[in-house]
């Protein structure tokens, strides 16, 4: 079985790469699933809204048992993609949940704070200083979430194999060396 987990900083291109990877190799990619399937899981939607409501727009504050019941949800849904394999899994910590399997390639797509600002504005045609404050909320959030759920540092680069940063590379480069990575990785664990 193989997987891929895809971490990513708002504006890095990194949901565009881990579609494209998905496509190019056959696999399914899953992504806002994962976190509507938890929250069916765990009688929760409130968490789920919670938790992809990276600008506090809906101003959520789900009970902390709620919490605890999705983010159990979530490991649960994320193993059983894993188990199934030929998975593309972008979020969701999947990188924590899936640390210990052999046949999971975990990646991290960044880019710097102001190509990630020009990019978000661009793509949302909105201002530069509302694009700058949607990727400083969503960092903050994401950060938040693997600290509080899983005690890890978003930025501890231990939790990937490799890390690719959109600045200076293309998404077709970034999408090749996850690929290749990917099954480079995989073919080793048949050899063995």
């Amino acid at each position: 079985m193989s997987t891929i987990t895809v971490s990513r900083q708002l504006g890095s291109r990194g949901t565009e790469i881990a579609r494209d990877v998905a496509d190019r190799l056959g696999y399914r990619m899953v992504w806002r699933e994962v976190i509507n399937d938890a929250a069916r899981r765990a009688g929760a939607p409130e968490v789920a809204l919670a938790a992809i409501d990276f600008l506090g727009l809906f101003e959520l504050h789900p009970p902390p048992e709620a919490c605890r019941a999705y983010r159990l949800a979530v490991r649960e849904v994320i193993e059983g993609l894993a188990a199934e394999g030929e998975v593309v899994i972008v979020g969701r910590a999947g990188q924590v949940v899936l640390a210990e399997r052999s046949d999971v390639l975990h990646a991290r797509i960044i880019a710097p704070p102001d190509v990630r600002v020009l990019r978000v504005a661009a793509n949302q045609q909105i201002p530069s200083e509302a694009a700058r404050a949607q990727i400083e909320q969503s960092d903050r959030t994401r950060r938040d979430y693997l600290q509080c759920a899983h005690d890890v540092d978003w930025n501890n680069p231990r939790l990937y194999d490799l890390v690719l940063n959109t600045e200076r590379m293309s998404v077709r480069s970034c999408v090749d060396v996850v690929c290749q990575a990917a099954l480079a990785r995989f073919n080793e664990e048949e050899d063995q």
